[in-house]
């Protein structure tokens, strides 16, 4: 593993509850950021599986705090423009900065376009896409006013980059974190603020287990077709969430000091298909 510093700072992590977040948070606390804990902690009307709850939030904040970090647990739905603000404020008002915001918060569910109802694309929308633009918004004031730099970065998908059948919302919000992305690069660059995303293939989370559960392998296989399997590797299985904490540990990092406005895929070799 590669060895980073990000001693004093202080990481903003959304959908820290499990998953990518939690594997996030540790790599942070690992390299030696304090750590802003955010999740939803409660389930979603449109999404058949659970999503993080208040005691997987405070196993995340244990695990940063063995790593010999504070945590700050909040919880926080990204949707919501006023608690995004107080969590900012929050996180701000206990470490005095914020260095890193990594967007990670999102969901996943499956449904043809034609048939899909208006709740589960704004459920999608709201969540994968303007909860992005939210944190990054109240952060990147932040960044601002500072005037002392700062990393954003994003999940967004191998579906940003290509489409497929079955989960069109998906794709139309992970498509469109890559252009807040590069938009946000452009006017934050001024600012020394790096903005950057991640475009994964199929990670191993809670949150896939829970997709697989609820649709089944089918669902997987038809939204997948068109790009073939997660991987070009051994048996095409699932990565590892440690896999793409890895990427964002270096788009944090000065490492990529003059790394701005991408879309940096961690596919093993999906879209070369």
């Amino acid at each position: 593993m590669v060895e980073y510093d990000f001693s004093g700072q202080v990481a903003f992590v959304t959908g820290a509850a499990h998953g990518q977040g939690r594997s996030h948070a540790q790599h942070y606390a690992k390299h030696g950021a304090d750590v802003v804990l955010t999740d939803i902690n409660e389930n979603m009307d449109t999404v058949k599986y659970d999503l993080g709850t208040p005691d997987e939030l405070e196993e995340t904040a244990s695990i940063v705090e063995d790593e010999g970090q504070e945590a700050l647990t909040v919880q926080m739905d990204v949707r919501d423009e006023a608690e995004v603000e107080a969590a900012v404020e929050g996180a701000i008002d206990e470490f005095g900065h914020i260095d890193i915001l990594a967007n990670n918060a999102g969901i996943a569910h499956f449904g043809d376009l034609v048939e899909m109802d208006e709740a589960m694309w704004d459920e999608m929308l709201d969540t994968n896409l303007k909860g992005v633009w939210l944190c990054s918004k109240h952060v990147g004031k932040h960044f601002v006013e500072r005037g002392d730099g700062g990393k954003i970065v994003s999940t967004s998908s191998i579906y940003g980059k290509v489409a497929g059948p079955g989960s069109g919302h998906y794709i139309a919000a992970k498509h469109g974190v890559l252009g807040l992305t590069k938009t946000l690069a452009l006017e934050l660059a001024e600012y020394d603020v790096n903005v950057n995303a991640v475009c994964p293939t199929g990670v191993s989370t809670p949150m896939v287990d829970g997709v697989l559960e609820a649709y089944g392998e089918e669902a997987l296989e038809e939204a997948t077709e068109m790009t073939g399997p997660w991987n070009i590797f051994g048996d095409g299985g699932m990565i590892d969430a440690a896999d793409i904490s890895e990427a964002y540990m270096w788009l944090s990092s000065d490492a990529a000091r003059y790394v701005t406005g991408i879309g940096l895929p961690v596919d093993a070799g999906m879209l070369a298909k």
